[in-house]
């Protein structure tokens, strides 16, 4: 059985292609463990594998997961839920401070 067609069946339940997670918890577009998602476009083709790139912060409390799709490369995001990993979360907010885009002796010419 295809994660799609489950996916169909149970609008429950989340199953997880790139960690094996499975929840039924309520309609869920991302998962609690790994935080990928499952891209589901407008028209239903593509399905692909969303891996998380940040989290980013739009007023208090309120945290949103950015993923990028690994077929296509469309951006989304989705609030992150109460049930997320929290380790999982804390790693993707503070990846930008451990590896910078730049070599972090440049800060000190400027």
């Amino acid at each position: 059985m295809s994660h799609t067609t489950t996916h169909r069946t149970d609008p429950t339940a989340f199953h997880c292609s790139s960690c094996g997670t499975s929840t039924y918890d309520g309609p869920r577009d991302h998962c609690p463990q790994c935080l990928h998602a499952r891209h589901q476009d407008d028209a239903g083709l593509c399905g692909a594998s969303m891996a998380p790139l940040a989290v980013a912060v739009h007023g208090p409390g309120e945290w949103r997961l950015v993923h990028r799709c690994t077929t296509c490369a469309t951006l989304t995001s989705s609030p992150v839920r109460a049930d997320d990993h929290q380790v999982a979360l804390m790693a993707l907010a503070v990846r930008p401070l451990a590896q910078p885009p730049f070599p972090l002796d440049l800060l000190g010419r400027i």
